[in-house]
């Protein structure tokens, strides 16, 4: 049950994966190294709450409130009128648009009920909040609750 030795002048049809591997566990650390810096951008200390995470499904158009008050489509920054008429347009082209507010958690309730009213005065209807998930607790650790008493 040996290998047939090849004759003298006859082709070698084997497919040597070597360097196949060798490409792709580059790719793989090239990959690994870059993903967390694409993942970057407008630095925004989300509320934590418990809620379940929303399936994606194609490009998010996220509206960002830094804790000066700073609106951001995405990456670029812009005023609430400017923010309205881009998102007028991206409605009158797809109208079931979602769009997601990720707001920080020191920003004040009137900026943020004013920017999802320049959402809503676009035409976009699907608007989502965007919150971390909290910390859990330690053992032993108990969380402190407000009562009515104090």
């Amino acid at each position: 049950m040996a290998f047939e030795q090849p004759q003298r002048g006859s082709l070698v049809s084997q497919i040597n994966v070597t360097p196949l591997v060798d490409v792709m566990l580059v790719l793989l650390i090239i990959f690994m190294v870059t993903a967390p810096i694409i993942q970057q951008g407008v630095q925004v200390s989300l509320p934590k709450v418990k809620a379940a995470a929303l399936p994606g499904k194609e490009e998010q158009f996220v509206v960002s409130i830094t804790r000066d008050s700073q609106i951001y489509l995405n990456d670029t920054r812009m005023s609430e009128s400017a923010l309205s008429a881009k998102l007028a347009a991206i409605g009158r082209e797809r109208p079931d648009r979602e769009v997601f507010v990720r707001a920080d958690d020191q920003v004040p309730y009137g900026v943020v009920v004013r920017t999802m009213a320049a959402i809503k005065a676009a035409g976009i209807e699907n608007v989502g909040m965007v919150t971390e998930m909290p910390a859990p607790l330690t053992s032993g650790g108990h969380s402190k609750r407000a009562s009515a008493s104090e």
